[in-house]
């Protein structure tokens, strides 16, 4: 499996089976990360962390602290995709890393990115 990712029109391939998400709150500037795998059932979240809590970041239900960061699992299931829609208002855009190899997605207003899983290298 891959992950690819669709912005700009172009499709980006990344040979990877995890990931990690990570962005700045548009309010609190604090730090948010999600790691998530790529699997045949879709998308799916493994972790969720945000640093700190503030305006609209109440610590999800079963939320631990750790070293400053409120550490949970969301309850969702697979996704078939991830849609970013950059809204300009956070200063800068999503940082997604597969091992060592990192990109930014949407560092400019009104950009979008798509994220799906992606067999053998190629775009579904």
């Amino acid at each position: 499996m891959s992950l690819c990712i669709l912005a700009a029109g172009k499709t980006t391939v990344l040979a990877a089976t995890a990931f990690t998400l990570s962005w700045s709150h548009s309010v609190e500037k604090t730090r948010w990360e999600e790691d998530w795998r790529v699997t045949p059932a879709g998308l799916e979240i493994v972790e969720a962390r945000v640093e700190g809590s503030g305006a609209g970041m109440e610590p999800a239900e079963g939320a631990v602290l750790r070293d400053g960061w409120w550490v949970y699992t969301p309850g969702i299931g697979p996704r078939a995709e991830l849609v970013l829609a950059a809204s300009g208002a956070t200063g800068g855009g999503w940082r997604l890393c597969a091992g060592t190899d990192c990109i930014t997605l949407g560092a400019e207003a009104g950009t979008t990115a798509t994220l799906r899983p992606c067999a053998d290298g190629v775009s579904r």
